[in-house]
């Protein structure tokens, strides 16, 4: 009966939440069905173990979440992104329109801006770019999608994205884990997502394929309700808030519109490999502190000051255009509200799930899959997101799980936890990419498309290209390790 209580849990959480229900109520009420049937106690898994699961991602996470939410945001409002977009157009025209879409949105989302503010903004324009070069816009959904849900979310080294950050407290790893791995891995996401987006555009050439239309606009997809509950599970912005503040009329150079970006690298780069190293972080054992140490906690601290000096050298460099400052840090901090709380819900269905006596035996199939602890890894990461419709829930569900098993078994084994890292989170951005996901749903909803004319060349970018990348990087790192 446990175990039927699992799957009975898993399908009312993801049934309701493709029906458009808020994460906040199914998840408690999903984690309480699935106790119910195991015949565990139901308020003492609700108030002690789902709110305690749900608080500790709250209280480890919150800061990259807020601070991520208002640098998007300032970006947005400051122009920046708009200028960065604008470049790439500029310089590659519109015969190279997806080209120009891609890598804006790749260079905006490895940069720290959410791939969410950056879908609002890349969007109108790649459609004015589709539209002067007669490409399908059918076919902005999957480029858009390739520069921005892809390799810059999971596995360049490091991104800020919180799906690149959710395994550091579990392997003891930077950002910059397994960074050899993670840059082949990118390389191989995008060149097969360009050339599956060649091979379309080719072939709607031939068929004589137009534009078409938008049935939709971005505005439109801001204040549709469905889209912000399934968008705010999925990320960590809540469009809604896309409309709040003003964007500058008057849009940076694009060096000033780069700096930002440039910064939350360096001081990423900086922090993670020579100021927290040097640092006398001693202190972190004794009991006020959690008893926790600089591995545990250093990856989010290098996030959290690069995010922290972006926004302070972004407002220096762009005050004067910052109109309504007010308004615009009121909608980005506002942004990072619902996404934390409904992720730290999945989180939390995860915990009572993980607690109750029946999870054993899902947990031994998973760590009993033959391939060894790399492939098992990687199976339970792609299922969790893909059930969830979110890399970071699935991400933290499956290592609040079993993160303590997989860090014993690359001890057996002989693994890098840089390793670990680097599969866990190019794992948990595979399957993520469903019909239900809240990036899913909102981009097509940004683009003015449909799932059925634009769902398939999603799929090929999004999660055809992360599966074949997520392979490479599993057969590499077990003929060579990590690096």
């Amino acid at each position: 009966m446990g175990l039927l209580g699992i799957f009975v849990g898993l399908g009312l959480l993801v049934w309701l939440a493709y029906r458009g229900w808020s994460v906040l109520g199914l998840a408690p009420l999903a984690a309480l069905v699935a106790a119910a049937f195991a015949g565990e106690p139901l308020l003492a898994h609700w108030t002690q173990t789902f709110m305690g699961s749900a608080a500790g991602f709250i209280a480890q996470f919150f800061p990259l979440f807020l601070l991520g939410a208002l640098f998007g945001k300032l970006m947005d409002d400051s122009g920046s992104v708009s200028a960065i977009a604008q470049f790439m157009t500029d310089k590659l025209g519109p015969t190279r329109a997806v080209l120009s879409v891609v890598l804006a949105g790749a260079l905006v989302t490895y940069g720290g801006v959410s791939l969410f503010v950056a879908m609002f903004v890349i969007a109108p324009m790649g459609q004015a770019l589709f539209r002067a070069a007669n490409i399908p816009n059918r076919l902005l959904p999957a480029a858009v999608a390739l520069g921005t849900t892809t390799f810059t979310m999971t596995a360049m080294p490091g991104t800020p994205a919180i799906q690149n950050a959710i395994p550091m407290p579990f392997f003891g790893t930077t950002p910059f884990a397994a960074p050899g791995l993670g840059i082949i891995a990118s390389a191989v996401m995008l060149a097969f997502g360009l050339w599956w987006l060649g091979r379309a555009e080719r072939a709607a050439q031939r068929a004589g394929e137009g534009f078409g239309g938008p049935i939709a606009t971005a505005e439109d997809a801001a204040a549709d309700a469905v889209v912000r509950e399934r968008a705010t599970t999925a990320g960590a912005f809540d469009p809604a808030e896309i409309e709040h503040g003003k964007r500058s009329l008057q849009p940076p150079s694009i060096m000033v519109a780069m700096l930002p970006l440039v910064v939350v690298m360096v001081v990423n780069l900086v922090m993670s490999f020579v100021i927290l190293p040097r640092m006398d972080t001693s202190f972190l054992a004794e009991v006020q502190w959690g008893e926790t140490s600089l591995v545990a906690v250093g990856g989010v601290w290098s996030v959290i000051v690069a995010l922290i000096a972006a926004i302070v050298v972004l407002y220096i460099v762009n005050r004067g255009r910052l109109k309504t400052l007010r308004e615009t840090v009121d909608a980005g901090l506002n942004a990072s509200a619902l996404p934390v709380l409904s992720v730290a819900s999945l989180v939390g269905f995860g915990a009572v799930v993980a607690a109750l006596p029946a999870f054993q035996v899902v947990s031994d199939w998973v760590l009993g899959i033959e391939g060894g602890p790399l492939v098992g890894l990687a199976l339970s990461t792609n299922v969790l997101s893909a059930l969830t419709g979110s890399a970071s829930g699935g991400l933290t569900i499956a290592l609040g799980a079993l993160g303590e098993t997989y860090m014993a078994l690359a001890a057996q084994y002989g693994i890098d936890p840089a390793l670990m890292h680097r599969v866990a989170a190019i794992g948990a951005g595979s399957l993520d990419s469903l019909p239900h996901n809240g990036a899913v749903v909102t981009l097509l909803a940004v683009c003015g498309a449909t799932h059925k004319q634009s769902y398939f060349d999603i799929v090929m970018v999004g999660i055809v290209s992360a599966l074949v990348a997520l392979v490479v990087v599993i057969v590499l790192g077990t003929m060579f390790g990590s690096f």
